[in-house]
């Protein structure tokens, strides 16, 4: 079984039940492209992180929120406002971003499994024991 989780209304500023899987924590006035689903194993993070390296990414998780973070190095402009000579278009801009989502207790956060692959940092996060389906046997 594989769900996909739709962000658009969240950061509308409407809440999500508070029993969901995840919930968006803090103020998002502009949202970072990202894909949030989960399966039978767990929940599922994709977020784009183009141009950026793994040293760049703060990936930190405090009680039960999982915060992903990039913050810009200051760049010096030179007098004209260029920050590169020659500059013809600058449309791949690096911004800052701070996404903080409230992780649902039946979720592990002890084994968080994260990997950058070509500019897209792939967060997995597995179902507690404890909430993974068990079948019963009946005597």
């Amino acid at each position: 079984m594989k769900g996909i989780l739709v962000l658009s209304t969240s950061f509308l500023g409407i809440n999500l039940n508070p029993d969901s899987t995840f919930q968006p924590v803090g103020n998002f006035k502009q949202p970072h492209p990202l894909n949030i689903f989960y399966d039978d194993t767990g929940l599922n993070f994709e977020v784009a992180c183009t141009g950026l390296t793994k040293k760049d990414i703060v990936l930190d998780i405090e009680g039960d929120i999982l915060k992903i973070s990039y913050t810009k190095p200051f760049e010096e402009k030179g007098n004209d406002g260029e920050i590169h000579p020659g500059m013809i278009h600058n449309g791949l801009s690096k911004k800052s971003f701070d996404l903080r989502y409230k992780i649902a207790p039946k979720f592990d956060l002890g084994n968080i499994d994260a990997k950058l692959v070509n500019g897209l940092l792939e967060i997995f996060i597995p179902l507690a024991e404890e909430a993974k389906p068990k079948s019963i046997k009946i005597k």
